[in-house]
């Protein structure tokens, strides 16, 4: 398989020269109404005017399924020597795989540099795959990329694009005792790397603010008991609280959702569409290459004319590699189309919305991180998200829109 790496980068120099040149206009506009009543918030802090999302069944342009791949003792980071190869794993991040991504392919490559190569194969093209690609070349090796697919039909392309770096990550009775201060680690530089793809053309990463509606009163809701995890997913949030805002109350009337317990704070969004293009992009103009191929076995490594490895399959390693300690976890994600005007995303009674430039992400998250576990099944359920859509309407009921 040849890829035109001239061509791509013509169009990413292009699209820089339209977004810089669209600052003429970006720099004329003014400060509007708040679009709510402070309620005590100072001026630099207010809820800004909100678009509602037109929630309707008819708006749904798509619905993917993705399968997280879990594993309870936390992603598979070992090497081993597989005939006269020496292999890296890099799999198995649950839902927290394109947030935990530059700072797990870190400890990838670092295993990976120890044999001095000049030439390093990566396999897989989805979150884990590129971002080791790119870690590879910048610590001086010559890289291809082995892949069956490329986005987007990766699996991780298919995911909720938001920092959720603990999001399914391991079970706290499975984890090593090392563990969290491993996943600290994975998670401060990937944090830190993901500042370098603000602010570029096409806005592969942002911020945006997200808001947490509930119709139980503040007292009610400290009072209410959440349903007990069965297995004991392992939060870790606690130790990179000082990299991310807090979650606010917002006093009623403050903004304009009309419910009882408003919660504001921001997050970091990842459009995939773009983010895979410009480190796909990224890759190729490094000298990087891209080949494809696919492997039914271990041995099939051993056949590479690299003799150091990065395997980053995802959830196909349960296949590949016979890891049944890979558990699925099915998600599923309707489309809305696209409003530029709406830049927000909220949880509401069950249903997360979230605002992205390729769409707006509706997904069901009733039953929390059991939702989906160790279900495998691919095949759509348009009822699901119709209901996702029809759970985002009711949120906008009492809305008052600046």
């Amino acid at each position: 398989m040849s890829f035109d790496r001239s061509a791509l980068h013509r169009r990413h120099l292009m699209r820089g020269a339209l977004a810089f040149g669209g600052l003429g206009v970006a720099g004329c506009s003014t400060l509007g109404d708040t679009g709510a009543a402070s309620n005590g918030l100072p001026i630099y802090d207010r809820v800004p005017p909100l678009a509602p999302v037109r929630a309707r069944a008819d708006r749904l342009f798509d619905i993917t399924v993705c399968l997280r791949p879990f594993r309870a003792a936390g992603p598979r980071l070992d090497a081993e020597e597989i005939g006269k190869t020496f292999v890296v794993h890099n799999y198995g991040h649950g839902g927290s795989g394109w947030s935990l991504s530059w700072g797990s392919g870190t400890i990838a490559v670092r295993k990976a540099m120890s044999k001095n190569p000049k030439n390093i194969a990566v396999i897989g093209c989805g979150a884990l795959g590129l971002t080791a690609a790119r870690l590879a070349q910048d610590a001086g090796a010559q890289v291809t990329i082995y892949t069956r697919d490329l986005p987007p039909q990766t699996r991780s392309y298919r995911a909720t694009g938001t920092f959720t770096p603990d999001s399914r990550i391991a079970l706290t009775s499975a984890a090593a005792p090392d563990f969290a201060a491993q996943w600290e680690e994975m998670a401060r530089i990937s944090f830190k790397t993901y500042r370098n793809y603000l602010g570029l053309p096409g806005t592969p990463v942002e911020w945006s603010d997200r808001y947490f509606l509930s119709d139980l009163s503040p007292e009610e809701v400290a009072a209410h008991q959440p349903p007990p995890d069965p297995l004991g997913f392992a939060k870790y949030s606690d130790r990179i609280k000082d990299l991310l805002p807090t979650t606010d109350p917002l006093s009623p009337g403050a903004s304009p959702f009309a419910m009882p317990l408003v919660r504001r704070t921001s997050n970091m969004v990842f459009n995939i569409p773009d983010y895979a293009h410009t480190l796909t992009t990224d890759f190729l103009v490094a000298g990087g290459t891209i080949e494809h191929r696919e492997f039914h076995g271990p041995s099939d490594f051993d056949t590479l004319k690299e003799k150091v490895v990065i395997n980053c399959t995802g959830y196909a390693a349960r296949a590949l590699m016979n890891d049944t300690s890979i558990v699925p976890v099915r998600g599923q994600i309707g489309w809305l189309i696209p409003q530029p005007e709406v830049n927000y995303g909220f949880v509401y009674d069950g249903v997360s919305m979230l605002a992205r430039r390729d769409g707006i992400v509706i997904q069901d998250l009733r039953g929390g991180d059991m939702r989906g576990y160790n279900d495998a099944n691919e095949t759509i359920d348009r009822d699901e998200s119709v209901q996702c859509v029809e759970g985002v309407a009711r949120a906008y009921a009492g809305f008052r829109r600046a």
